[in-house]
């Protein structure tokens, strides 16, 4: 009777070596990958402010180069002050306590024309719905008039957000003006300065490329960095200074995101415009699919997933313009991008200064910030209809793929510091140049 418990024991032994050295290995692989996980990325920031315990799309793991590090520009007094900014919770909480199921977050981006920002913000006053939205304002640079205009807005939940390495917070250091930094079409070696010129020979402006380095910035902050949206996995509706918003647009936006997952399934985006923004729209009874515009344009945490998966490509074309850059790089990677939108716009372009001109002390571009809009009764109450066909227009004039840019966006510093911000609220230990 021993001998065969002795027998069965040393059976059960030979089993369970084997098995043994199975669990073994499986959990060295698994803690290599926990360790590779963790150097390569973290997910956004949720760890230090106690994140929610939903998991959306917001969590799902984002692909880095882990070759890559991040480097941001040393902050100045200034620069850590409106990052201290950054993390304030919205004002008007306790008036508008609310935001509905449904509700869009609306984010508009500003630079330094005040004219234009009164009449925005009168125009937002005045939209239907307004009060159940919360409104971001996302500021490239500081400049105190344009804080003060957004300071007096009562009509709903704000929140002020300030790019931290805008070139305009750094006069005498890169992302602004360098010492020695090569000016105009200056030949490097000649003159023993620095940078790289684009592919036309001329060299960076710090006034010029901020307009690429805010949008970008804004929108990896929005998306995954504030604590307010960093969640969110709806509709964000992204309008600009210069563009007046209709009293209807808030609620047509709503009926358009409703609508394109049954009518238009194959759209990115909703427009509350025409893709041409001298255009007023067909008029027809009927919806509306075509190229993604730039006024007043809304899409998904999707979709902004596909945008940041480009962040190479989008950071290094030469090209300041981030709309152009998207159209020429981005979109045409996707295949066919569709984004729907009503016949008559419930948005709309004004003003003559373009945003470069409207920057600095000494080149403020201004003219009388009157908007010509006008509004017919039709455009003050939500006007699309839930039974319309949709239209699509397949072929349209414009930027598309081919088109080598303008360039503005040749150093390779402006190209780092753009992919710096991809990954800035991803990675574990972002280096301060």
């Amino acid at each position: 009777m021993a001998t065969g418990s002795s027998h069965h024991r040393a059976r059960l032994r030979t089993r369970a070596i084997p098995l043994l050295v199975v669990v073994m290995l499986a959990v060295l692989v698994l803690t290599a990958l926990l360790r590779a996980s963790r150097h390569d990325f973290v997910p956004p920031a949720r760890a230090s402010v106690g994140g929610g315990a939903n998991h959306t799309i917001a969590q799902h793991k984002i692909l880095l180069d882990p070759d890559f590090t991040p480097r941001l520009p040393r902050q100045s007094a200034l620069s850590l002050s409106l990052s201290q900014r950054n993390l304030l919770p919205p004002r008007n909480a306790a008036r508008f306590s609310r935001l509905p199921q449904g509700h869009l977050k609306i984010v508009l981006y500003v630079h330094n024309r005040p004219h234009y920002l009164r009449l925005v913000v009168d125009s937002l006053s005045r939209v239907e719905g307004i009060g159940e939205a919360l409104l971001i304002v996302s500021h490239d640079g500081y400049f105190p008039e344009m804080d003060k205009i957004v300071r007096g807005i009562a009509f709903c939940q704000v929140k002020q957000i300030f790019a931290p390495y805008s070139p305009h917070l750094f006069p005498d250091a890169f992302p602004g003006v360098s010492s020695g930094d090569c000016q105009g079409k200056a030949k490097a070696a000649k003159k023993q300065c620095h940078g790289d010129p684009d592919q036309y020979g001329n060299h960076r402006s710090p006034r010029i490329v901020s307009l690429k380095h805010h949008w970008w910035w804004m929108m990896n902050t929005v998306w995954d960095g504030l604590e307010e949206t960093r969640d969110f996995d709806g509709h964000i509706l992204f309008i600009e200074e210069d563009h007046y918003i209709f009293p209807n647009a808030y609620r047509n936006a709503q009926l358009l995101v409703g609508l394109k997952p049954r009518k238009c399934p194959q759209c990115y985006a909703i427009n509350l415009a025409p893709s041409d923004v001298k255009a007023k729209g067909e008029g027809w009874e009927s919806l509306i699919a075509e190229k993604m515009g730039n006024i007043g344009y809304a899409f998904n945490r999707t979709v902004w997933r596909k945008i940041h998966a480009k962040a190479k490509q989008f950071c290094n074309f030469d090209e300041y313009n981030w709309d152009i850059t998207m159209w020429a790089t981005v979109y045409p990677s996707f295949g066919s991008v569709y984004s729907l939108r009503g016949p008559r716009r419930s948005a709309a372009h004004f003003g003559k200064c373009g945003l470069h001109q409207g920057q600095g002390s000494s080149n403020v571009c201004v003219d009388n910030g009157e908007a010509a809009v006008e509004l017919d009764a039709i455009d003050k109450v939500p006007n699309i209809k839930a039974n319309w066909p949709v239209h699509i227009i397949k072929k349209q004039e414009g930027y598309q793929a081919g088109f080598k840019g303008w360039g503005g966006w040749g150093d390779r510093r402006d190209q780092e510091l753009c992919l710096s911000f991809a990954y800035m609220y991803h990675f574990q230990d972002t280096l301060s140049a």
